[in-house]
């Protein structure tokens, strides 16, 4: 079966950096687009970055940049200039085939167990 497990996330501060990790298994991960998304205590999970199978990327901010290792079967989330509002937990996601919107939650039909990211001084 299909499993993303995210990794890398930790008590980082303010200005700071981290890259996440996702290690998906049981899917042929160079065939799918994948997705980042976050979730905050109390807000709505929202869209971080996503990435095509060619490699095309979106992200919603320039602080954050996707990436993927299909040798490794791994995609990544750069974060750079934490801020205190990007603490959540971030998952990672596999976007079904054929779609072609990155953004929309519907469109993501496996998701890991998300990895905690804490921004603070």
């Amino acid at each position: 079966q299909v499993q993303l497990v995210e990794s890398g996330g930790g008590l980082v501060q303010p200005g700071g950096s981290l890259r996440l990790s996702c290690a998906a298994s049981g899917l042929t991960f160079s065939s799918y687009a994948m997705g980042w998304f976050r979730q905050a205590p109390g807000k709505e999970r929202e869209f971080v970055a996503a990435i095509s199978v060619s490699g095309t990327t979106d992200s919603v901010k320039g602080r954050f940049a996707i990436s993927r290792v299909n040798a490794k079967n791994t995609v990544y989330l750069q974060i750079n200039s934490l801020k205190p509002e990007d603490t959540a937990i971030y998952y990672c996601a596999r976007r079904k085939f054929m779609s072609t919107r990155p953004e929309a939650i519907s469109e993501y039909d496996y998701w890991g167990q998300g990895t905690q990211v804490t921004v603070s001084s």
